[in-house]
C-alpha cells in the first residue's frame, strides 16, 4: 500500500460538503452510506438519480426545469441530459449581488484590483447591453484573446448571459494558433488587451490582435481592454473600440438572462490539433453547470468564505472551472503573470496575503519548487490554506510528499485528472477520505471510468487504458463542423465500441482505491501540464526548406514531460546549432514558447502506417521505455531500429 500522508479529522469530515451530500442521498433514497466508495458506488449503477440530486443540491436555477434527466445512457455518444430544461449559465454564477468580494485581481507588476459581487452584476449587466445594442444574440460565437483579467470574466459572463457561446486563448499564443482555432467558429465579437506582462516585461498584444481580425472576415466588433498601458492607440485594429467606450455608461441595469435548452451550447474549447487544426469541442450550458458545480462544492469543499486562487490562463479548461465558482459565493484571485516572478515564493506571499484557502496548480509547479529546494511552510504564514488542488499532468509520489514536508502537514492535496473535453474530472480528491503519495484519490462522483488492458479487459493494479463506460453530461454535444460527429466518434470511440478511451495510462489500484496516473497514451503533448498538438509543431517546422519530415514525442522527465522533436532534414543540409535555434525560435514566435522541444534530434526516417499517417504512439512508447505493439501496421517499420538504439545510448538512464 502507498504511503499514508493525511487523513480528514472527524470534524472537517462533518463540517464538509461531501458529508451533508451523504446525508442528502441517505434520507432521499433511503441508504447509510457512510464512505466516499459506497456513495461513488451508487452513484455510478444510478446515474439519472445521481445528477438528479445534484441538480437539486446544488440548486441549480432554472426557470423551467427538466422534465427527463437523460434519455438514453446507451447512447455514447449522443445521450442527452436534462431534457426539457431552461436555464440560464451566467444566471447560476450570478446567485449573488451584495458586497463581498467576487474578485481579487493581481498581476506580478504589483497591478491589483477588487471587485464586489454587487459590483460584477453591474459590470455585467451594462456590457451585456452594449453586447445587445450591437446586434450578439443567441448562438453568436464571442470570443476573447486575453489575460487572465477581471475584464475577461465579465466578457464570458455578458456574452453567456445573452445566450452567446464563448470562446477563449491566452495572449501568449501566437496570431496564427488563434485564427486556427477562433478562425472555424466565426465569432461575432472578440475580446482582447493592449499586451500582458511576463517575467517583469509588457508585450504587446496589438499587433497580434490585428493580425487575427485581418484573418477572420465575420469578426464585427474588437473589444480592447487597456492593461498594459492606458487608452493606448489602437488604430492598428481593424473595427476596434476601446472596452471602457464600448461599456454602457447606464447603471443599474437588470441583467436580461436568456432561459435557453440545457444543451444550448455554452463553449466551445478546443482540442489540441493533434492531426490538424484544433478540434472545436462544443459543450452544453447545463451539463457543464452540474458537473463543474459538483466538483466544485462536494469534490473541493467550497464554500462562500473560501478565497480560491488557480494559477492557470482563459486557455485552459481550470480558467471556465475556476470561474464556475461564483456560483459559491466564494473570492476568486485572478493571477496575470509569471508564477514565478520575482522569486519562486511570489504564489506562496499572495496565498498569505489574501488569506487563500484553496491553491490550484500543476505539478510542474511543484516539481521546479521541489528542485529549488523552496520551503513555503517555513517561509510564509500558511495558516489560511487548507487545500491545494493539483492538476495538468501527473505527479510523482515524492511531489505529494514535499507538499506535505515543506507547505503544510494538515491540508487536503486534490490531485485531480480528467480534460478539457469534458470540463471537468475523470479522478479527483475528496475532503473525507485519506490522502496517499502518488495517487488520486478516487474516480469523480458518476464518472464510470476502468483501466483497460489491450484486449478491453477491466484490470486493477496494473497499468492499462483510462476508459468511460458511460456518459456524463459535460461531455461535448459535438464538434463543431463535424457531420455524422465521425471526428467526435474517431477521438474517443474507435478503440472500444461504446466506451469513452481517453488516452492515459493509469493504475487504479485494489487496496485504496486511488489511481495513478502515468502520462498521454496517445499523440496529445503536456509539457508543464499544457496540452500541446504535435500538428502545431508540425505546421511551423515543416514550413523550414531544412526539414523534410518531422515527429514530436512526449518523454516522461523528472516527473513532469519533456518534448523531442525528432527532424528528418532535407537533402544536403545536417543538423547544426545554428538549425536547431533557427527551429527553437520559429516555434517560440509562431506558436507559443511552451512549443519549442526539450531536444532536437536527427533521425534517418519517420515511422508511417501503411495509409501514411506519422506514427507518434510507437516512438512514444520507445522513448518511454515501453514495447512496441503495432509494428505491423507501419510501411517502414526498419526505421524504429534507429529510435530504439538512440534510445538505449542517450535517453534510458537519464
Amino acid at each position: 500500500m502507498a504511503k499514508l500522508l493525511w487523513k480528514p479529522s472527524e470534524d472537517r469530515i462533518k463540517n464538509s460538503n461531501m458529508y451533508k451530500f451523504i446525508q442528502y442521498i441517505n434520507k432521499k433514497y433511503n441508504t447509510d452510506f457512510t464512505e466516499y466508495s459506497q456513495l461513488y458506488q451508487w452513484s455510478i449503477e444510478n446515474i439519472p438519480e445521481f445528477w438528479a440530486s445534484i441538480w437539486d443540491f446544488t440548486e441549480i436555477k432554472a426557470s423551467k426545469t427538466y422534465e427527463m434527466v437523460v434519455d438514453d445512457l446507451t447512447k455514447f455518444p449522443g445521450a442527452k441530459w436534462f431534457v426539457g430544461a431552461k436555464l440560464n449559465f451566467a444566471e447560476n454564477l450570478l446567485r449573488y449581488r451584495d458586497d463581498h468580494t467576487a474578485f481579487i485581481f493581481k498581476g506580478e507588476t504589483q497591478k491589483e484590483a477588487r471587485m464586489s459581487y454587487g459590483e460584477l452584476y453591474d459590470s455585467v449587466a451594462r456590457l451585456a447591453k452594449s453586447l445587445r445594442d450591437m446586434g450578439v444574440s443567441t448562438g453568436d460565437r464571442v470570443a476573447a484573446y486575453m489575460p487572465n483579467m477581471m475584464e475577461t470574466a465579465i466578457a464570458m459572463l455578458a456574452s453567456t448571459s445573452i445566450g452567446a457561446t464563448w470562446s477563449s486563448c491566452a495572449t501568449d499564443i501566437g496570431p496564427g494558433a488563434a485564427i486556427d482555432r477562433f478562425g472555424q467558429i466565426e465569432p461575432k465579437v472578440l475580446f482582447t488587451a493592449s499586451g500582458y506582462f511576463y517575467k517583469g516585461k509588457a508585450f504587446d498584444s496589438i499587433s497580434n490582435a490585428a493580425e487575427i481580425v485581418k484573418g477572420i472576415p465575420s469578426i464585427e466588433k474588437v473589444v480592447v481592454a487597456s492593461y498594459t498601458e492606458d487608452r493606448p492607440d489602437i488604430s492598428a485594429i481593424p473595427k476596434s473600440v476601446h472596452y471602457s467606450d464600448f461599456l454602457s455608461k447606464e447603471t443599474g441595469l437588470e441583467i436580461q438572462f436568456e432561459q435557453l435548452p440545457a444543451d444550448h451550447p455554452l463553449y466551445i474549447m478546443f482540442s489540441s490539433g493533434t492531426t490538424g487544426k484544433p478540434k472545436c469541442m462544443v459543450q452544453g450550458a447545463a451539463g457543464v453547470l452540474a458537473n463543474q458545480l459538483k466538483e466544485l462544492i462536494l469534490h473541493t469543499d467550497l464554500k462562500r468564505d473560501d478565497v480560491h486562487f488557480f494559477i492557470t490562463t482563459c486557455s485552459w479548461m481550470m480558467w471556465n472551472w475556476m470561474l464556475a465558482s461564483l456560483a459559491t459565493g466564494n473570492t476568486i484571485v485572478l493571477y496575470d503573470g509569471n508564477a514565478l516572478y520575482p522569486d519562486p515564493g511570489a504564489m506562496w506571499k499572495l496565498i498569505e496575503d489574501e488569506k487563500v484557502t484553496m491553491f490550484g496548480c500543476s505539478a510542474s509547479y511543484i516539481n521546479f519548487l521541489r528542485s529549488k529546494g523552496v520551503r513555503p511552510g517555513k517561509d510564509y504564514d500558511l495558516s489560511s490554506l487548507t487545500q491545494i488542488w493539483q492538476t495538468g499532468s501527473a505527479l510523482l509520489a515524492e511531489g505529494f510528499e514535499w507538499v506535505y514536508d515543506e507547505v503544510k502537514k494538515d491540508l487536503h492535496f486534490n490531485s485531480s485528472s480528467g480534460g478539457t473535453d469534458i470540463n471537468g474530472c475523470f479522478a479527483t480528491g475528496n475532503p473525507i477520505s485519506p490522502v496517499y503519495a502518488g495517487e488520486l484519490q478516487a474516480p469523480a462522483l458518476a464518472m464510470k471510468i476502468k483501466a483497460y488492458d489491450e484486449k478491453g479487459n477491466p484490470i486493477l493494479d496494473k497499468q492499462g487504458e483510462l476508459v468511460c463506460e458511460a456518459p456524463a453530461p459535460s461531455m461535448p454535444l459535438y464538434f463543431w463542423n463535424d457531420p455524422g460527429n465521425k471526428r467526435y466518434k474517431d477521438a474517443y470511440f474507435t478503440v472500444y465500441p461504446n466506451v469513452w478511451r481517453h488516452g492515459d495510462y493509469v493504475v487504479i489500484h485494489s487496496d485504496t482505491g486511488g489511481i495513478t496516473f502515468f502520462g498521454r497514451s496517445d499523440s496529445v503533448l503536456k509539457p508543464s501540464g499544457v496540452r500541446i498538438g504535435t500538428a502545431e509543431i508540425y505546421n511551423q517546422v515543416e514550413e523550414l526548406e531544412e526539414v523534410a519530415d518531422s515527429l514530436a514525442i512526449g518523454q516522461s522527465w523528472k516527473g513532469d514531460q519533456r518534448v523531442l522533436l525528432f527532424v528528418k532534414l532535407a537533402e544536403g543540409y545536417h543538423l547544426t546549432d545554428e538549425l536547431k535555434n533557427k527551429i527553437k525560435v520559429t516555434l517560440r514566435t509562431k506558436a507559443s514558447p511552451r512549443h519549442v522541444p526539450a531536444e532536437i534530434i536527427e533521425v534517418p526516417d519517420i515511422p508511417y502506417t501503411l495509409n501514411m499517417k506519422k506514427v507518434e504512439s510507437a516512438v512514444t512508447n520507445i522513448v518511454n521505455g515501453r514495447p512496441v505493439v503495432n509494428r505491423d501496421a507501419l510501411a517502414n517499420p526498419d526505421c524504429l531500429d534507429f529510435y530504439e538504439d538512440y534510445y538505449k545510448k542517450h535517453l534510458k538512464d537519464v
